[in-house]
């Protein structure tokens, strides 16, 4: 389905794995205090102890070289992300909720006051406040609400296919890959990490995440077909290809995210190898487990 195992020789020993793991803890202790800052947005029984642990994992797994601090920004936004896919997709009644959640969103992130009792936009100013404060932010606060924005439709274009119980395309349902996030929550890191000096390659950058984002998408759907099912969710695997079909194209798609990331790498290793080892983590992730606990 991916690239073929590289073989033990390169896997990382069991000293590495503790130093990533204990990063790791570090960061998911960080959760669990965002978690009880927001209890309006965390409360819900699929925010479990897993949850908070696998994203953690995530991020220190894709960013091995990344201190706490700096992979900081990257769990906060993705953890922020799935309150606000939790609030669309499974607390919303109706489509004028849903776009003024994504109204409300849109708006905070953009410089207004949070909509007072509302942990969703009060979570968000803040992140907005600290990704602020980065000398990077002239530059790719712009490329970060893009992002937001392109998240908020994909979000708001998927709960309609729902709500009217329509079947898109697979190529439509593929072309909506924004509604996962991860490219918005890169947009986050890539500000946190980034210092003083000209940001260069912002367009390259850009379209190596969104070919990533893809693939992680019907990974994603690998993975999570059983709950989808469950939880009422639509997947790759339910558009028409089966499994082997949807692993042909995953396994394009990373070739082609493979192809945009290979030139960042002289100039931007961390982040190329952050993208292309988040592709990979959730190509082993998503054979054994998910991120969301049980309703």
């Amino acid at each position: 389905m991916m690239a073929a195992d590289p073989g033990p020789g390169v896997r990382p020993t069991a000293a590495e794995c503790g130093a990533i793991c204990a990063g790791a803890g570090r960061s998911q202790r960080d959760m669990r205090g965002w978690a009880e800052a927001y209890p309006g947005l965390f409360s819900a029984k699929p925010f479990d102890a897993a949850l908070y642990s696998t994203l953690s994992l995530a991020m220190a797994f894709s960013g091995p070289w990344f201190t706490a601090e700096q992979l900081r920004m990257a769990n906060k936004v993705s953890l922020w992300a799935f309150g606000l896919d939790w609030l669309v997709d499974y607390v919303a009644a109706s489509r004028q909720e849903v776009e003024e959640i994504a109204r409300r969103c849109a708006d905070v992130a953009a410089g207004a006051a949070p909509v007072p009792g509302d942990d969703l936009t009060r979570m968000l100013a803040g992140i907005r406040d600290e990704l602020a404060s980065s000398p990077a932010f002239p530059d790719l606060g712009p490329v970060w609400l893009d992002e937001l924005r392109r998240m908020l439709e994909g979000m708001l274009v998927e709960w309609r296919w729902k709500s009217d119980k329509a079947r898109p395309s697979f190529e439509e349902y593929l072309g909506n890959a924004d509604n996962l996030g991860f490219s918005f929550v890169f947009a986050a890191h890539w500000i946190h990490v980034t210092g003083h000096g000209p940001v260069a390659d912002v367009d390259r950058v850009r379209e190596a995440s969104w070919a990533v984002q893809r693939v992680i998408r019907l990974l994603n759907d690998l993975g999570t077909y059983e709950r989808d099912l469950a939880w009422g969710d639509l997947n790759a695997l339910l558009l028409g290809g089966g499994r082997a079909e949807v692993e042909g194209r995953i396994a394009e798609l990373a070739a082609r995210s493979r192809e945009l990331i290979s030139p960042l790498r002289a100039a931007h290793p961390e982040l190329a190898g952050y993208m292309e080892r988040q592709m990979d983590f959730c190509a082993g992730f998503y054979q054994v487990g998910d991120y969301w606990g049980t309703l």
